[in-house]
């Protein structure tokens, strides 16, 4: 899935952006040039095909290139839209796996 994600951090107003990596309803993972600092509150807006989803969360942990965000507020609606977009994964996810399934099928014959 392809979804870009700007990070304002709370405290200062600072703004950063990133890539989503991994999304579920709890948090994300993201890919980010120079990581916020573990525990730093952030608002939080994903965007995916002119779609936008906002939340409020915290930088759960920082490596090199990468955070993981942890949801603490996110409203209904746009609750209903990540649900959608993981839907669109699970759903991609595992006609990828049938795919390759069937294809390793035909070589092993």
């Amino acid at each position: 899935m392809v979804a870009h994600v700007r990070l304002t951090r709370l405290e200062s107003e600072t703004e950063t952006n990133g890539q989503i990596l991994d999304l579920n309803l709890f948090g994300c993972r993201v890919n980010i040039s120079d990581p916020l600092s573990a525990g730093s509150k952030l608002r939080i807006r994903i965007s995916r095909g002119g779609v936008s989803v906002a939340a409020v969360g915290h930088v759960a942990y920082a490596r090199k290139e990468e955070m993981g965000i942890v949801f603490a507020k996110i409203e209904e609606n746009d609750l209903l839209v990540l649900d959608s977009w993981i839907a669109e994964l699970r759903d991609k996810k595992h006609n990828e796996l049938i795919h390759q399934a069937r294809c390793e099928r035909l070589v092993s014959h």
